[in-house]
């Protein structure tokens, strides 16, 4: 009796066009479903950017032990870290906040009345258009709400995003999730990739790869670097000053050093604030602090880790983070640099490669 192997599948004929129609509704309906569903990407890239700044721990446990336990050892201190965090800091910058928002009338009266005696002396030879109550009050008005838009639209936001559509745990998890598949499974990615170029160019997609993956994982270290540099230096220094609530106003200042060259301007508006509330001396020596610190910031911060590192220059950084605000908002800011990192490397890689006939 004759033995049949199995059955091959039935060829379906489709033409060129119809193929490549295929696969653009297919990118499309991608496209729409996370735009519909935004805390997707958002939770893919939070866990790629961890993939990234695990990397470098990774890379020096598994000189010593094998992978596994190196991915492990990683995630172990990852986790010290966080637990730090959530159950000392978090709590103290909480209770900071929370007394600082309690505060916030006495704070504003004392600010309204050394306004007041600052500007009686513009009004005494006629340089105001009104009474200084009248002008103070309209000038904490503005503060206020611009206070409140910048609040919403880099905590809101981001927070919104991530953490809107499931709970804190849950997107954890995910984070976490995806951080360790990359790490575990990024020798058959790598794999993967490389078996989808053709033969004579795969040594230059693995130049490709490892150029991109130590760009991006060196910026996103040494993010988190100047963003404890930077909260921590302000915390410290408030406090020594004597300002209130010197570890809530650090804080803040890290949230937005996230954003190159601005942040640290940003940043500087409440402790100024509050300082001012004090007394003017106090303020003084808030506004000399942060000067100090923005200089810090971006003549020996922001250019090792954003302009050396990706090899972009700050006024190119400086341009992008505007542009990725004006077209994304605060999602546009913090994707900025990593975009004009990715951006360098391909430049670079065709730039050698490409010939003219």
């Amino acid at each position: 009796m004759r033995r049949h192997g199995p059955r091959k599948p039935t060829p379906i004929r489709i033409s060129t066009t119809t193929w490549r129609l295929i696969l653009v509704g297919l990118v499309a309906l991608l496209a729409l479903a996370l735009w519909a569903v935004p805390v997707v990407p958002a939770v893919a890239l939070a866990g790629f950017a961890v993939a990234l700044v695990l990397s470098f721990p990774v890379h020096l446990f598994k000189q010593a032990v094998p992978r596994g336990l190196a991915i492990l050892f990683s995630f172990l201190i990852l986790l010290a870290v966080l637990l730090l965090l959530a159950y000392i800091l978090l709590p103290l910058i909480v209770s900071q906040a929370g007394a600082l928002v309690a505060a916030l009338p006495n704070l504003v009266q004392n600010l309204e009345q050394y306004l007041v005696r600052a500007l009686q002396a513009l009004d005494a030879r006629d340089l105001l258009p009104d009474t200084p109550e009248a002008v103070a009050g309209r000038l904490l008005t503005d503060i206020r709400d611009s206070l409140g838009v910048i609040a919403n639209n880099v905590l809101g936001h981001t927070v919104g995003i991530l953490f809107g559509t499931f709970s804190w745990a849950l997107t954890l998890f995910a984070v976490v999730f995806i951080a360790a598949s990359l790490l575990a499974n990024v020798r058959s990615f790598k794999a993967a990739y490389l078996t989808s170029v053709p033969g004579h160019y795969r040594h230059d997609a693995l130049e490709f790869w490892d150029a991109l993956g130590h760009a991006l994982s060196r910026y996103l270290g040494g993010l988190a670097l100047v963003l404890a540099i930077q909260g921590g230096l302000s915390a410290a220094a408030l406090f020594l000053i004597g300002v209130p609530y010197a570890l809530a106003l650090g804080a803040w200042v890290s949230i937005t050093a996230v954003i190159p060259y601005l942040g640290a301007w940003i940043g500087a508006i409440p402790a100024l604030l509050v300082a001012f509330s004090i007394s003017p001396t106090a303020a003084v020596l808030t506004g000399i602090l942060f000067l100090a610190i923005q200089q810090l910031e971006g003549n020996v911060l922001t250019p090792r880790i954003q302009a050396q590192t990706i090899k972009v220059p700050s006024v190119l950084v400086f341009l992008g983070v505007l542009a990725g605000g004006s077209l994304a908002g605060i999602t546009g800011i913090l994707l900025a640099v990593p975009t004009l990192a990715t951006l360098r490397v391909i430049f670079d890689f065709f730039r050698v490669r490409l010939r003219t006939e």
